[in-house]
């Protein structure tokens, strides 16, 4: 179910790079961090016995209506300007997916592994933490969403930074920053939450997610210049939401998976680090063009 639900939540990214862009990637994690919350209360609240026979099901019944809001959204989207200057040009391509792969394959393979750190990052980090302290490390529920939910504040503060600052110093220098801090920092962090006590626990957790928003903050952006805007949209969506759908909504399951396979609890954190490492080969790949109006990019 993770894997349509990661590339359903992503699906609606404005195709450009404006000063609001940051905004997407804190709206998806505050879902998240309402989720954690009522997660939380509900396990402290409940028993056991009654989770597990109906209390799973109030977070159904209260995301229902989301499903209309998200309706009333879809249909009030507007095209960015540029793309409305195509189109009063008549220059709107009617295959953009065939013109993407023919003439931009390189710049959408660039994407999609440049995509992988927030893909695996995202859910490891934000998503799948609660399970990992719980089943491997034996902390109990209550503690495990404590903590998780202090590290999604964290993430949504900072993700409104990070986005500036990539309009500052280039999408480039701060995906590359993001990538050697997870490629250098990861395992050893994970050494320290088998090894560590809950307060240490929550201080790693806030580390990993503000070093989380140096990626996420400035994705958007990175990849909507990769692209001209004939297929801007459609390259976007193509290389976020595939690379999001195969390594995003599989991550848990790899992440215990390699557990299980290695016997180690750092298991995840070696995965972690290989997918910014593919990251940040991606972005070594990468043209900067953050100083550049998207019309000519």
């Amino acid at each position: 179910m993770r894997v349509p639900r990661r590339s359903s939540s992503n699906t609606h990214h404005r195709g450009d790079a404006d000063c609001t862009r940051q905004w997407f990637p804190a709206s998806t994690a505050t879902g998240l961090l309402l989720g954690s919350v009522l997660a939380a209360v509900l396990s402290a609240a409940l028993t056991d016995v009654q989770l597990e026979t109906w209390g799973w099901r109030l977070p159904f019944f209260l995301a229902a209506p989301m499903g209309l809001i998200g309706r009333y959204i879809c249909t009030r989207l507007e095209d960015t300007p540029a793309f409305r200057e195509l189109a009063q040009q008549d220059e709107v391509i009617k295959a953009p997916v065939f013109a993407m792969f023919r003439d931009h394959w390189r710049p959408l393979l660039i994407a999609m592994c440049a995509v992988l750190l927030n893909a695996v990052g995202f859910y490891v980090v934000l998503t799948y933490m609660p399970t990992y302290l719980t089943t491997e490390l034996g902390y109990g529920a209550t503690e495990s969403f404590v903590a998780t939910t202090i590290a999604l504040v964290t993430y949504i503060g900072f993700i409104l930074l990070t986005g500036l600052a990539s309009d500052r110093f280039g999408r480039k220098r701060m995906l590359t920053i993001a990538s050697i801090c997870f490629i250098v920092l990861t395992v050893p962090a994970f050494m320290l939450l088998d090894a560590g006590r809950f307060a240490v626990v929550v201080l790693i957790e806030i580390t990993l997610g503000a070093m989380l928003t140096l990626n996420d903050g400035t994705l958007p952006s990175f990849l909507a210049e990769m692209f001209p805007t004939r297929i801007r949209y459609t390259g976007f969506a193509v290389s976020f939401n595939v690379s999001n759908a195969l390594f995003g909504g599989t991550a848990p399951f790899m992440a215990t998976l390699l557990i299980g396979v290695t016997n180690s609890n750092l298991a995840p954190g070696w995965y972690l680090m290989a997918a910014a490492a593919v990251c940040l080969g991606a972005v070594i790949c990468a043209k900067e063009t953050f100083h550049k109006p998207l019309r000519e990019v």
